[in-house]
């Protein structure tokens, strides 16, 4: 709280002073008070309205500053009445009130909005469950008797079950400080998971896979993992080129800061325009326009999990040659969650 504006907002107070002054300076004329008299008197007219105006001025200063500061520190705003001391001038009571009182209703409604999302995500999460049991027994009756199924209905079974578990992990991503399980699992155990996963598709669309040198561990959390890596295969899958024999490689670097996991494949690649954007929520980009394949969430899903888990994702491709994702996982690191995300200390 600044001095000038104060005494700026202050211009009719001080006026009036000033012409009451005048007025009383006038009278003592008049009446022919002495000079020392008169001198005497204004200095302590003077001397008495400027400790008033500091007075004033200093206890405001400590609750507005105070209530600035707080509101530029605090994430959630309408918290702020909860930090402040009530104030002891009149005007300052008036706003604190009325703050504690807004402050009071947002509270409840944020909290009446938090809970009916807690429902909802309740409510789909138990749904999904639901959905994914028939799916799930499809895909086996399907896998069983593969002769007698026609290949059209096997991939959109397999693809409801790859968009339940989008939906699934997408839900889980916005309250995954209820869902984490960190601790050091081992990669080539979770490639193993995801290869198995999808061996039906890998053998169909006869797909070399490679993993080298991915016999190390990290600290994550290895249900988020493999669908991480689930579903940049399925990607690696669904862009794979045509009259060009298809690989995936994995390999693992390791240093002493961190390992650096990386997925190859020799599909279709991603244009350059599209490389900035591809995790972007509902980006399809080129290829997932021209084949009409994409739904655009899948690596936003894949992004927000890594940013949660404390990782760092990123792609490399050259168009029609090859792409390559690397996720990197630090190590020797201290983690902490904080709203759901983890961060390194």
């Amino acid at each position: 709280m600044k001095i000038s504006r104060y005494i700026f907002d202050k211009w009719l107070t001080l006026i009036i002073y000033l012409v009451s002054y005048f007025i009383i300076l006038g009278m003592a004329v008049a009446f022919k008070v002495t000079g020392n008299l008169i001198v005497a008197v204004s200095a302590v007219y003077f001397l008495m309205g400027i400790s008033c105006l500091l007075t004033d001025y200093i206890r405001k200063k400590s609750f507005y500053d105070e209530f600035i500061n707080n509101t530029e520190l605090l994430d959630k705003k309408y918290l702020v009445p909860e930090t402040l001391r009530k104030p002891d001038f009149y005007e300052g009571e008036i706003i604190y009130q009325n703050l504690y009182e807004i402050s009071k209703s947002m509270t409840e409604r944020v909290s009446d909005y938090s809970q009916s999302i807690n429902d909802f995500k309740e409510y789909i999460e138990m749904w999904i469950h639901e959905v994914k049991l028939p799916i799930s027994s499809l895909v086996l009756m399907c896998h069983n008797n593969k002769d007698n199924v026609d290949e059209k209905y096997i991939r959109q079974i397999k693809r409801l079950d790859n968009y339940a578990d989008q939906v699934l992990y997408y839900i889980r991503s916005n309250y995954a400080e209820n869902d984490y399980l960190l601790k050091e699992i081992e990669l080539d155990k979770v490639i193993g998971n995801v290869l198995i996963k999808n061996k039906d598709d890998l053998l169909e669309n006869k797909i070399d896979v490679s993993v080298e040198e991915c016999n190390t561990s990290v600290i994550s959390d290895g249900k988020w993992i493999e669908f991480i890596l689930n579903q940049i295969v399925n990607n690696s899958i669904k862009y794979k080129r045509d009259n060009t024999k298809s690989v995936i490689i994995f390999t693992a670097e390791e240093n002493k800061k961190q390992v650096k996991l990386s997925i190859y494949d020799n599909g279709i690649g991603i244009p350059q325009k599209d490389l900035t954007r591809v995790f972007n929520k509902a980006y399809t980009g080129e290829n997932g326009r021209k084949g009409a394949k994409s739904t655009g969430i899948g690596l936003y899903i894949v992004k927000k999990l890594c940013d949660k888990l404390g990782h760092t994702i990123d792609i490399e491709s050259a168009p029609n040659q090859w792409t390559r994702v690397n996720i990197y996982f630090g190590k020797n690191d201290f983690y902490k969650i904080n709203d759901g995300n983890v961060t390194k200390m």
